[in-house]
């Protein structure tokens, strides 16, 4: 069976540009944690939700990214994730920045699930790890 990857669409607005009407870098990062809420809310889990019921919180524990192409005020993207790995209390993401089938950045995104007190490191939720595990 494949591995799921789920798509989220952006459109490049004004604010997202710098003074020649190219994504500013740091708006991907942005443009990637959209994609990433979304990508778990379309598997059931908000992350409001998750922090009042099951007191966890994911937070980004490092991210690697490579620009290869600039995207230009009004264009229309496509952000993709992909999960690669998911442990008993992180999960590593592939994500790519898309301009129709163009890859214009790749991301590879590692988050920690940490409690939403202490915001020490934690296990996720047993439901969210079998849920994203079959995503591979």
């Amino acid at each position: 069976m494949a591995r799921e990857i789920f798509i989220w669409p952006v459109r490049v607005y004004y604010e997202d540009t710098d003074g020649g009407g190219v994504v500013y870098y740091a708006n991907y990062l942005k443009f990637l944690e959209r994609a990433r809420t979304e990508w778990l809310r379309s598997l059931g889990f908000e992350q409001g939700a998750l922090a009042r019921e099951h007191r966890v919180l994911f937070v980004v524990r490092s991210v690697a990214v490579e620009y290869l192409r600039p995207s230009l005020y009004d264009d229309s993207l496509q952000i993709t994730v992909e999960p690669a790995k998911v442990g008993a209390g992180s999960i590593e993401l592939a994500q790519r920045v898309l301009r129709d089938h163009e890859v214009l950045v790749t991301a590879n995104v590692r988050v920690a699930c940490v409690d939403a007190g202490s915001f020490r490191a934690t296990r996720m939720p047993e439901h969210l790890g079998t849920k994203i595990r079959m995503a591979l």
